[in-house]
């Protein structure tokens, strides 16, 4: 995937973000912890034992630091950064489609990685990558990456679909029943990237060549594919536990998803599978960034190294079915992942994830391209049936 990095004034032009206070100056040492650290989170991030007893990277933690560990968990990029933009929290576990934006809007300040020690296990393919890196400025700490699978009902499916037309186009599926009404898509403006994604293998005389830099007509296209879909959802979903009730109990049958998803419900003896179809996917690359005005910032730079020990990685790349940061988490032993359990959650498929990244109106791939609070406004309307 072609990315993008531009400078920070451009990028304030590009993403029509207001600058929203003075940036903080860079930490240049860390002094005794605050006793507590506020983050907002992806769910199931970051846990300490609740949902399961094997997996808990907070409780040593605190014990250790002396720093509480207050976790706020958001569904989707947007609900993030309000949370960012209405303050109180230190940290937040950003994907790439809200990374730019918290930057741009100077909600998060650079960080220091020479105090981050364990800086350097982090995989290479991820140590400047522009969703957290603006003008050789690091704004945050790598913490895990995946693909967005199609999960699937084996009762519904004789064999893994093949192509994400199951989701887009109207069809009887092999057990008989049209899939209409019985499919989901995510609830986030992000989702017209996988439409675009779609569009990219389907459609070639469009010349996509970023499912985030669409022109004019290439978004349009988008937008008509994803009004058609609007005629097969039962419910667009971002929360993971809602939508695992409905593929439980409300007879859904298909949907874009997470592997944490997945992991659960095969965990649960539900009848699910994932596959990344024909067409790749879309993905995440998440990054623990710190709030412009953290109140507790020593106790987040500890959290920020915390999360890069190869343990704790190991641990979340299982519990999530994602990707480490840190690939010696896949093969030192010090948690329960391994070399096989990284190769099947995709680490080797890196350049095959167009990952989740801001769209600007300022594009690599062409002229110019359709800015995201387009995005915003137009899903709602194809969300409301406009």
């Amino acid at each position: 995937m072609k990315s993008f990095l531009v400078g920070s004034a451009s990028l304030l032009i590009a993403l029509g973000v207001a600058s929203q206070s003075a940036p903080a100056e860079m930490a240049t040492s860390i002094g005794a912890g605050e006793g507590e650290v506020n983050i907002v989170a992806w769910p199931g991030y970051i846990e300490r034992g609740e949902t399961d007893k094997k997996f808990d990277w907070v409780t040593k933690f605190e014990e250790k630091t002396g720093c509480k560990v207050k976790i706020k968990t958001a569904n989707t990029s947007d609900e993030m950064v309000a949370l960012m933009n209405e303050g109180g929290f230190d940290l937040v576990t950003a994907s790439g489609d809200a990374s730019l934006r918290l930057i741009a809007g100077k909600r998060v300040q650079p960080v220091n990685i020479d105090l981050v020690p364990s800086w350097s296990t982090v995989d290479d393919r991820l140590k400047n990558a522009p969703w957290h890196t603006v003008d050789g400025v690091h704004y945050g700490v790598p913490y895990m990456w995946g693909p967005n699978v199609l999960m699937y009902n084996t009762n519904a499916f004789s064999e893994p679909p093949k192509s994400w037309n199951v989701v887009f186009e109207e069809m009887t599926l092999s057990d008989g029943k049209s899939n209409k009404g019985r499919v989901q898509a995510y609830d986030g403006p992000i989702h017209v990237a996988d439409a675009a994604n779609y569009l990219m293998f389907h459609k070639p005389e469009l010349g996509i060549k970023n499912p985030y830099e669409l022109n004019k007509d290439q978004y349009k296209a988008a937008l008509d594919l994803l009004r058609g879909q609007r005629k097969l959802v039962s419910r667009y979903w971002h929360d993971a536990f809602i939508q695992m009730d409905d593929f439980k109990n409300e007879g859904v049958v298909a949907s874009g998803s997470w592997p944490f998803q997945v992991n659960i419900m095969q965990g649960d003896k539900q009848p699910v599978a994932s596959v990344i179809p024909q067409e790749g996917a879309t993905g995440w690359a998440d990054t623990t960034m710190m709030h412009a005005d953290a109140a507790n910032p020593n106790c987040a730079y500890m959290w920020m190294e915390h999360t890069l020990s190869s343990n704790l990685q190991s641990d979340l790349s299982v519990w999530f079915g994602a990707n480490p940061s840190v690939p010696a988490a896949c093969t030192d032993g010090r948690g329960m992942q391994t070399a096989a359990g990284c190769k099947t959650n995709g680490m080797e498929d890196f350049e095959k994830i167009k990952f989740w990244t801001t769209p600007v109106t300022k594009c690599a791939s062409q002229g110019e391209c359709v800015p995201y609070y387009r995005w915003v406004s137009d899903y709602i309307g194809v969300i409301g049936g406009r």
